[in-house]
């Protein structure tokens, strides 16, 4: 019989313990994790996505199940009627895939940006408008840009990264 994937249950908190744990006994291992941008700049980057869970490639007939069942952080294999149920190979290529580009989508908004650059604003009462970045402020999820409104009049505004976008140049 060959490997085949099984969801793994952890004791709270203690995903990447067992992952650590199922690496050490020459287990392969998949833990799927976002990548976030607390506001605690000393909080966790990576968070479970599935969180208490996590996938292991075992086969059963030249891994003990004891060896599993009994790790550090270990709660329980998935299990039907007695049965671990195994997960189709598709489904965790697929998981995959989705983390990998959920991971791609949170990167900085704000990457690249200059004092002077021109950005626009997409969402909020200001929304359509175009400004000049300055600066960003603490904790990096807040921008702060100046507004014109009249003629050379400039507005500081302080808005949240994530409704700026860099300004296309006007043909």
């Amino acid at each position: 019989m060959t490997a085949q994937w099984y969801a793994l249950q952890s004791k709270p908190n203690q995903e990447q313990l067992l992952w650590y744990q199922l690496d050490l006994i020459g287990v392969e291992a998949y833990l799927p994790r976002l990548s976030v941008r607390p506001a605690n700049p000393r909080a966790r980057t990576l968070v479970p996505y599935f969180p208490g869970y996590l996938f292991a490639r075992l086969d059963w007939h030249s891994q003990p199940f004891s060896s599993v069942a009994w790790l550090p952080g270990m709660r329980r294999i998935v299990a039907f009627d007695g049965e671990p149920a195994s997960v189709p190979e598709h489904l965790i290529t697929a998981v995959r895939a989705h983390v990998e580009a959920a991971n791609q989508e949170q990167k900085d908004p704000l990457a690249g940006l200059q004092r002077g650059d021109r950005v626009r604003l997409t969402a909020g009462p200001f929304a359509g408008y175009e400004a000049i970045f300055d600066t960003r402020l603490n904790g990096g999820d807040r921008a702060r840009v100046l507004l014109r409104f009249i003629a050379s009049l400039q507005v500081s505004l302080e808005v949240p990264a994530a409704l700026l976008e860099r300004a296309r140049l006007r043909r």
